[in-house]
């Protein structure tokens, strides 16, 4: 059974994770970044008590959705235009398509694919995560599956 961590050690154990998390959501490398510092922030000032390092790390994730629909429901993100700042990080051809290509699902399709097929959670698992019902996880990966298949349907 894996221990729970220290702050210091939770931003070294999951600092990435929690950035490719807020990544994937923004799409915005600082943005992500500044996401991803307020999460380990909270978890310093706020100190939780964890039952368990699952229960750790689905409260880090937890808190970097809530910093992401924060950021969306901001007057600067209303007022400014994102760049698409994953072009200059070192994806092959393909990767940058798919990754377009996800990035073009709503945000709650977006969260429930990072969930589901990045950090392997099942759909029981992101609903509780998300206080959400597991049909309507079910459903919105669904969904998110069609767009996705449609939309990269022929190119591979």
């Amino acid at each position: 059974m894996e221990a729970i961590l220290s702050p210091a050690d939770a931003v070294e154990v999951y600092g990435n994770m929690v950035f490719r998390a807020a990544f994937g959501i923004v799409k915005s490398q600082q943005d992500a970044e500044d996401i991803a510092q307020d999460v380990f922030f909270s978890l310093v000032r706020t100190n939780p008590r964890f039952s368990s390092a699952e229960h750790q790390k689905a409260w880090l994730l937890r808190c970097t959705f809530n910093r992401c629909n924060s950021y969306f429901r901001s007057a600067w993100h209303r007022h400014t235009t994102s760049l698409e700042d994953y072009h200059n990080l070192p994806f092959t051809p393909e990767e940058t398509y798919v990754l377009d290509t996800v990035a073009k699902l709503p945000v709650k399709y977006r969260q429930v694919i990072y969930l589901h097929y990045i950090e392997g959670y099942s759909t029981a698992e992101i609903a509780q995560l998300l206080h959400r019902n597991q049909n309507t996880i079910l459903s919105q990966l669904s969904r998110a599956r069609t767009h996705l298949k449609t939309s990269l349907k022929g190119d591979f």
